[in-house]
């Protein structure tokens, strides 16, 4: 088969790579029928993610068809369609018996396109096949539930859930990327007051208003003082870092009011300064975290019932052997105006750039 292959520098390339196979007897095959990249994996192609090695197959999220299934696997057979969590769970840990699956220590949590070859080929292998994919409704289309794999669940559970927000709230999302505009989307389920977003690229700001942002500035133009003068100089009740950059979140712990939350969900790989010579006194509440999916089955719930714009997301669709230019167009998302890219069927136009997502 073919798949994306890490290069070091280099990059990627598209290239042979051996079919992969049951390993284990809780393990399924799955053929991607679509595929996305994340920011994660521009992260790992500047060297932010050490523990990606050259030659590892990249990729996390997908749809796809079970072709092959062990015979411990309980959930799903060959035929299925599924969508593939970027999140791998053993279901017998400590962490996993809490639902911190992105923790668990069993053999699991963030390993497709990490430790083991990912999403981004013809066929993967996924392990722990029962609580690692979940099968789709016929009514739910696949371009809808591939952003259900990372990016929703991500945003919900370590933006939402973690930033604790609340109706009335005053919320600013820091990067209108795809995580930041998903958390945008499922921060409105809480009717906050007003939501806040900050990004350089003005196409991503006029995506964010189209889904629900309040207000927009650009992260040249005194977030700082924007947020101070919305908030009568209190600041914001949640602030959600969603870059992985330094400034980015020194930024974040600026515009947080007293006894507010700030929620990093940017994967970061150089240091970034807590002041806490500023905070020690505030009562800030700071939270990380990596994505469980805990959420993922209720979330596609609300998807198969119309409840969850998805898709609207994904500005530029691809054939799956056009890998190579679509990670170039999404790493180059402030010239074309990529917000996410889909990977698949030959039907898929490439550089396809839909209007702006309407307002749920």
């Amino acid at each position: 088969m073919r798949a994306a292959v890490f290069q070091g520098p280099a990059g990627i390339a598209w290239q042979d790579v051996p079919d992969p196979d049951i390993v284990d007897q809780s393990d399924v095959v799955v053929r991607v029928d679509l595929v996305t990249i994340c920011g994660t994996d521009l992260h790992i192609l500047k060297g932010d993610v050490p523990e990606v090695t050259p030659g590892r197959v990249l990729g996390h999220e997908a749809v796809g068809t079970v072709v092959e299934a062990g015979r411990d696997v309980r959930t799903v057979r060959p035929g299925d369609r599924v969508l593939i969590s970027c999140i791998t769970a053993c279901g017998r840990c400590r962490y996993c018996r809490e639902g911190r699956y992105g923790q668990c220590r069993g053999g699991g949590g963030w390993i497709l396109g990490h430790t083991v070859d990912g999403t981004q080929a013809e066929y993967v292998r996924v392990p722990f096949a029962d609580l690692s994919v979940h099968p789709l409704p016929t009514a739910v289309d696949s371009a809808d539930a591939v952003l259900l794999a990372d990016i929703f669940p991500t945003s919900y559970e370590v933006g939402v859930l973690n930033g604790r927000v609340r109706p009335a709230d005053t919320v600013v999302v820091v990067g209108a990327g795809p995580i930041g505009l998903a958390a945008i989307t499922t921060a409105r389920l809480y009717s906050p007051g007003r939501i806040v977003a900050v990004d350089f690229a003005a196409s991503r700001l006029e995506a964010a208003r189209a889904l629900g942002a309040d207000a927009t500035v650009g992260a040249d133009e005194d977030p700082e003082q924007l947020v101070a003068d919305l908030t009568d100089g209190q600041g914001a009740d949640v602030v959600m870092e969603a870059v992985g950059v330094p400034e980015a979140f020194e930024s974040c712990t600026r515009m947080v009011r007293p006894g507010g939350h700030v929620a990093n969900i940017g994967v970061h790989g150089k240091p970034a300064t807590l002041h806490l010579e500023d905070l020690w006194i505030k009562d800030v509440t700071l939270t990380t975290g990596l994505v469980d999916t805990a959420s993922t089955p209720m979330l596609l719930r609300m998807l198969a019932a119309g409840r969850l714009p998805t898709s609207q997301l994904v500005t530029h669709r691809f054939e799956l052997g056009q890998m190579e230019e679509a990670y170039d167009v999404f790493g180059r998302a402030a010239d074309t105006g990529a917000i996410k890219v889909a990977l698949g069927a030959p039907q898929h136009t490439a550089m396809q750039v839909p209007a702006p997502p309407a307002v749920p």
